[in-house]
């Protein structure tokens, strides 16, 4: 039975519409998205098992890659008819993105880890430092998020735990309160007991900034967290290599 294809004319945080993208090589990885809206501030989970293309989902999300047909809007903004300059601009400025290995610096300070997205985005370093500086900024983000002084400036990136690491890039993520934060399944290596702290730890600062959260992840058992949980295959099909 087709699928019906949501409605991408409500304004929104995220709205993907007749998106089609393919890796490069002959038998590169396709992907095909009818549809997916996601509202301001709603917290959403998109659940699928692995290699069904939720990392493609959110690297065209992200601007990362651009597809070869359809829109992406974002914030109102269709991305997908951006130069790649364009969608990385605006990824600095609006975008917080906690990745699944986290990406962390290992021989920076979990401070100067938070503190690296405000380089590359003016509009996100003013919201920042509106009350304090950038790094007592990050330093506050850090305590918020369960990892004090001195950990949070004297310790490198390295030599914290999988969970504080882990923290540490949802600090980074917030810093300079963007509208939207993508997870790509960021509690994947996390036992149960790590899983809810880190989940309370993250939802506990969503509410405080209000942002928007689009989260994939292949785990069932944290859908009761989220306003809504979407399965992959309900909105998107993998793009079949066509025959020779």
């Amino acid at each position: 039975m087709a699928r019906k294809t949501p409605s991408c004319s409500k304004p929104s945080a995220l709205a993907l519409c007749g998106v089609q993208f393919r890796w490069p090589g002959k038998a590169g990885f396709g992907l095909a998205i009818d549809g997916l809206t996601v509202s301001r501030g709603e917290r959403v989970l998109l659940l699928g098992p692995s290699g069904a293309g939720k990392s493609t989902l959110l690297n065209l999300v992200c601007g990362i890659v651009a597809p070869r047909a359809g829109t992406i809007k974002v914030l109102g903004q269709d991305i997908a008819a951006m130069r790649a300059s364009a969608r990385d601009r605006f990824r600095a400025e609006h975008l917080g993105i906690v990745f699944q290995m986290f990406n962390l610096l290992p021989y920076a300070s979990a401070a100067e880890n938070v503190l690296l997205p405000l380089g590359f985005a003016h509009a996100r370093r003013a919201r920042a430092t509106r009350s304090r500086p950038a790094g007592e900024e990050a330093v506050r983000l850090l305590a918020a998020l369960g990892i004090e002084e001195p950990l949070s400036t004297l310790m490198n990136a390295s030599q914290l735990s999988i969970g504080q690491q882990q923290r540490v890039a949802v600090a980074r993520a917030l810093i300079g309160e963007p509208e939207i934060v993508v997870a790509d399944e960021p509690t994947s290596a996390l036992d149960q007991v790590a899983r809810e702290r880190f989940l309370d730890h993250l939802f506990g600062q969503l509410n405080t900034l209000g942002s928007t959260l689009l989260m994939v992840s292949h785990d069932r058992r944290i859908a009761g967290r989220f306003d809504r949980t979407i399965r992959l295959d309900e909105i998107a099909q993998v793009m079949e290599e066509a025959s020779a």
